[in-house]
């Protein structure tokens, strides 16, 4: 099957797919961000428990092939009574990972920060908390954009976990199992899956590095 009679008959279902992967591509890396920073948080806390509770959950999801946990979430977990739908465990496994590297990547911007700014705001009498949310993150996100950018594009690709499950609607590369699983797409059904990751990585590539540029703090 060539690629015009592919677009001919699947041309809506890979708009479906595209935006289903756009779609938990946001969702996941939102939660990633907020679970990034949560565990960066409790990683420079001066309450020892939540630091080494932290230290593992990056050392752990950091290190576990994403398809070993989404087949705990989805085949695992029932036995031990607790049944979520295929989507809410694809989300999960999409989330937990990611958050992981989000926290490495925060630690290596909270390391960029002048040690005097900390001072200064202990100095002026803020708790560890308003040093964090007023001094700390804000500017740890700021030196942290480009790797983030890498960090959603990477997301985008973790997605692709979700072909492993029978989701409704389908994501890129679920949709092509679909298509040589039902027709013969050959290699083609692939090269337009590929083409459309890289389109999206390409827009999300350039629009990370515009926002670095404003946001840079110049030094």
């Amino acid at each position: 099957m060539n690629i015009g009679e592919l677009l001919s008959q699947y041309g809506g279902k890979y708009a479906i797919a595209l935006l289903t992967t756009w779609k938990l591509t946001a969702v996941s890396f939102v939660l990633a961000l907020v679970l990034g920073v949560l565990i960066t948080a409790m990683r420079v806390s001066p309450i020892r428990p939540l630091r080494i509770i932290a230290g593992l959950y990056v050392q752990i999801f950091r290190n576990i092939p994403g398809v070993a946990l989404l087949i705990f979430l989805v085949y695992a977990l029932p036995y031990l009574n607790l049944i979520f739908s295929y989507q809410a465990c694809v989300l999960t496994a999409t989330t937990l990972i990611p958050a992981s590297f989000c926290s490495e990547y925060l630690m290596s911007g909270m390391n960029m920060i002048d040690k005097g700014q900390i001072e200064a705001a202990r100095a002026l009498g803020m708790r560890f908390t308003h040093v964090l949310r007023k001094v700390v993150i804000p500017q740890a996100l700021r030196n942290s954009v480009l790797p983030l950018t890498n960090l959603l594009v990477a997301t985008m690709l973790t997605t692709s976990l979700a072909s492993q499950v029978p989701m409704n609607p389908m994501e890129l590369t679920g949709l092509v199992s679909h298509i040589n699983t039902h027709s013969v797409g050959g290699i083609m059904a692939f090269v337009i899956s590929a083409a459309l990751y890289c389109a999206t990585a390409v827009l999300i590539g350039q629009i990370g590095s515009l926002i670095d540029r404003k946001v840079r703090i110049v030094r």
